[in-house]
């Protein structure tokens, strides 16, 4: 422990050390069973769980060198690859689909068997929130995938949408009041109605302010990788929407090169 001297308090910070024991994230190991109960959702959910993954620099940027690609190391992959194995759908924004150029998740044979055995799908689906459908039809999101992604528009383009993607994937209207665009509120019931209750949120950055401006975050796992990339990077959570939403530490985990994992919940 460490007291530090405050005008108007004392204030206790404790440092965070590795206490405890190591474990390697490589899934051919027997290793990543004890990383599977730092993320596994709540059970008998009788909600949709929205859970956020999000890697940022040390001076708060969410990309490096226009993607989120260029901050990740070995460790934040392993973990990427973890919380999709948990997930019934993996939520994304168009703009990340086009930056990142996502493709449908991929899962081994032992990770399927691990699924149907709680009783998932094989393999979640990809479910792109878009106001415009502008994605183009060479992307992974379809020609790389065993699973259509669902695409989420507004009533007032889901005729468009349809006509264009018909094949590729399943288009559904996810308007709220606004004919115009997507309520997230609205996703969710989607969601709850098809039974996918684990959530797992990839961005971006004007998704996430969406979802935390509606205070529809459960928890935020985020990667602090120690990459510094100045410029004009944009946060992890970027709108004109504000919110004050408090959240408590679960865990921190960190490796030999120097990233963080955080974990915090409601």
């Amino acid at each position: 422990m460490i007291h530090v001297s405050d005008p108007d308090a004392a204030t206790q910070l404790t440092e965070l050390s590795a206490v405890g024991a190591a474990f390697l994230t490589d899934s051919a190991t027997n290793d990543e069973s004890l990383l599977t109960p730092l993320y596994s959702y709540p059970d008998q959910l009788d909600r949709p769980w929205v859970r956020a993954n999000m890697i940022t620099s040390l001076d708060g940027g969410a990309t490096d060198d226009g993607s989120s690609g260029g901050l990740a190391g070995p460790g934040d992959r392993a973990l990427f690859g973890l919380m999709r194995q948990h997930a019934d759908v993996i939520l994304v924004g168009a703009a990340t689909v086009r930056i990142e150029n996502y493709s449908g998740a991929q899962m081994s044979a032992a990770q399927r068997q691990a699924r149907q055995l709680r009783g998932q799908a094989e393999v979640p689906p990809i479910a792109v929130i878009t106001h415009s459908a502008d994605i183009p039809h060479d992307a992974k999101l379809f020609t790389r995938t065993e699973v259509p992604p669902l695409l989420l528009t507004s009533r007032d383009s889901i005729d468009d949408t349809y006509h264009r993607f018909t094949g590729l994937a399943e288009v559904i209207d996810a308007s709220g009041t606004a004919p115009d665009r997507v309520d997230p509120h609205a996703v969710l019931r989607i969601f709850a109605e098809r039974g996918l209750m684990r959530v797992l949120t990839e961005g971006g950055p004007s998704l996430l302010n969406m979802l935390i401006e509606d205070d529809l975050i459960d928890e935020m796992c985020v990667t602090i990788a120690p990459i510094l990339v100045g410029g004009q990077a944009r946060r992890i959570a970027s709108g004109p929407g504000e919110a004050h939403t408090r959240l408590r530490r679960s865990h921190v985990l960190t490796d030999t090169a120097g990233y963080l994992y955080t974990r915090y919940v409601r």
